[in-house]
């Protein structure tokens, strides 16, 4: 979303060969046969030279050469339209040779051939075109600067922001990126200079670093990009960027942007979601609120801060923004862009969630069929056989998720664990271990499984089993946050081996410290072992990121137990809204005999 169109921007500058050179240049394969379609392209470019040039041996060599070109044998086709290119100086030739030559999947000999070809029409654009993409394939990094400043030079100057923006995806799979970084920052030295186009240069070289984990060398370059033009978009899309790989101080960058009269939907819209991922959704309110009251005709504003309240709880405010959205897609003239259908999908998703909460399970019915999304038919069974299960009727709750057809091989494992999420939430955790603990035996290290069987476990009361399938997943992947998490926060809801619990969980912290829902996990620990003021400050810190229900019920213990009755209950009343089903709640009030 970020670098909107970069690869189709690509493609119109560089032209059509570019996007597909990449996957034939594999070196030592060889090639396959052309495919029939494939051979009436040659016939119409081994026709360039005019009748008059056209000698007895030039005839010959052409004909040799798509001959064998058409028969699986690029490599020595294409020798054969090179020698005759090099004899005739004929352009159209050493393209043709050129073509074939990158078809061979031979670097050497494709690289060969477009260097002849720049060295007979050294102002060729095409040449330098061909070169410069050749030299990134082979990751001859470092060889790319002269025919990317040259190519840069003919550029029309309507393109040359949209070629400098593009570059980092032309770049992309280098090995050595670091090196990617320093040549194209050399390549761009006098874009830089120029101000209409350093802003894109600054945020093209700060992307490459970024690219490299340079994430210093990236905010430098953003603020350098922005300094030459403070209302050009692109240094604030990289700050952007970089807000999402944890760099906070981008955030300055970003606000500065937008505090410019002309600043764009699509950057306030990106700096509200990212501002949600950090847990500042008063911050993401005021960034939506702005943007509706300025534009108000922007669908996706309505959407996310539909999505937004719908997250929160907020369900009055959370269906009148998803039905307006809606509302504006019907009414859009022309008809909206592609995304619109999946988007479209996604807000009766959450518009058939409220309804479900409000307990309007027939309305809630009637927007799932809606969604006629084959990437979503999976969630929509899932959420139809949850509505289905609260009825009573659970066993055809899960025919609806075995019905699903599966489009991917992922797909079958993705309907067990949904069925056992289905069973774990109907207080079958019993049936949801058998059916898991089935398919672990079959793949014993598939981390979703050893989660999932694990959670099902402890519900189940088989606490040994758990821990060590966590312990498993654990060993397996010493990343996952919340395997650690899972583990610490079982010992410490039970007040077992607390040092320990503590140390897992800080573990999981370190490993994903936005996560509201580990540091809830802190907060509990620190209160199980009796550092109840650490724990309010660390509770209160979550529910603020994340207004949840189970956040809720710890906080209003804190509270209860440090003698603040009224803000507990009125805090477990927040809790109740959120999620009036919500175990962990219902269980604390009732362990404390509170009606709040």
């Amino acid at each position: 979303m970020i670098y909107y169109g970069s690869m189709q921007i690509l493609h119109r500058v560089l032209g059509g060969w570019a996007l597909a050179l990449a996957a034939p240049l594999a070196l030592g394969q060889t090639p396959p046969a052309s495919p029939p379609g494939a051979a009436a392209a040659p016939a119409s470019a081994a026709s360039a030279p005019t009748s008059s040039r056209m000698t007895a041996r030039l005839l010959y060599e052409l004909m040799i050469g798509e001959m064998l070109f058409r028969q699986g044998d690029a490599q020595n086709g294409a020798s054969y339209v090179l020698s005759a290119a090099r004899r005739t100086g004929d352009e159209q030739l050493f393209k043709r040779a050129a073509q074939m030559a990158i078809q061979s999947r031979s670097g050497p000999a494709a690289l060969e051939t477009v260097r002849a070809w720049r060295e007979a029409h050294p102002p060729s654009v095409e040449a330098g075109q061909y070169e410069l993409q050749v030299l990134i394939v082979l990751g001859r990094v470092s060889e790319t600067e002269a025919p990317l400043r040259q190519f840069l030079s003919t550029v029309p100057d309507s393109d040359k922001e949209a070629f400098i923006t593009a570059l980092p995806a032309l770049y992309q799979r280098v090995p050595d990126k670091p090196e990617a970084a320093r040549v194209v920052e050399r390549a761009l030295a006098d874009a830089m200079r120029t101000p209409a186009l350093a802003p894109a240069a600054w945020t093209t070289v700060g992307r490459l670093r970024l690219a490299a984990g340079d994430k210093a060398g990236a905010l430098a370059a953003a603020t350098l990009g922005q300094s030459a033009r403070a209302q050009s978009e692109w240094p604030a899309l990289l700050a952007l960027q970089l807000m999402a790989d944890g760099e906070t101080r981008a955030d300055a960058l970003i606000q500065r942007y937008l505090n410019s009269p002309d600043a764009k939907s699509d950057v306030r819209i990106g700096y509200a979601r990212a501002l949600v991922e950090r847990g500042r959704t008063a911050d993401a309110h005021r960034q939506l609120d702005t943007l509706i009251r300025r534009s108000p005709g922007t669908p996706e504003a309505w959407l996310v801060r539909g999505a937004l309240y719908a997250d929160e709880r907020k369900d009055a405010e959370a269906e009148a923004d998803l039905k307006h959205y809606l509302s504006m897609l019907d009414q859009a003239e022309p008809a909206p862009g592609a995304s619109a259908p999946e988007a479209r999908d996604h807000a009766r998703l959450m518009l058939a969630t409220i309804a479900e909460r409000r307990g309007d399970l027939a309305a809630a019915e009637k927007l799932l069929a809606a969604v006629d999304s084959p990437e979503r038919a999976l969630s929509v069974q899932v959420r139809r056989a949850q509505l289905l299960a609260r009825q009573g009727r659970l066993e055809e709750g899960r025919q609806a998720i075995r019905s699903v057809p599966e489009r991917s091989p992922d797909d079958a494992r993705l309907k067990l664990l949904a069925e056992g999420q289905l069973l774990r939430d109907h207080q079958q955790a019993q049936q949801a271990y058998d059916l898991l603990g089935e398919e672990l035996k079959k793949h014993p290290d598939e981390e979703s499984l050893l989660y999932d069987a694990a959670i099902s476990a402890e519900r189940a009361g088989h606490l040994d089993v758990m821990e060590e399938l966590l312990r498993r997943l654990i060993t397996l992947k010493p990343e996952a946050a919340h395997a650690y998490n899972a583990l610490g926060y079982s010992m410490a809801d039970r007040g077992v081996r607390l040092p320990e619990a503590r140390t897992l969980i800080e573990k999981a912290v370190q490993l994903s410290p936005d996560d509201a829902y580990i540091q809830d996990s802190l907060g509990w620990v620190h209160f199980r072992m009796g550092n109840v003021r650490e724990a309010r400050k660390i509770l209160e810190a979550a529910y603020k990121k994340r207004p949840d229900a189970e956040i809720a019920a710890h906080l209003g213990e804190v509270l209860w137990t440090l003698g603040e009755r009224e803000p507990a209950r009125k805090l477990w009343r927040e809790g109740l809204r959120l999620d009036a089903d919500n175990e962990t709640l219902q269980k604390t009030l009732k362990r404390f005999r509170v009606t709040p």
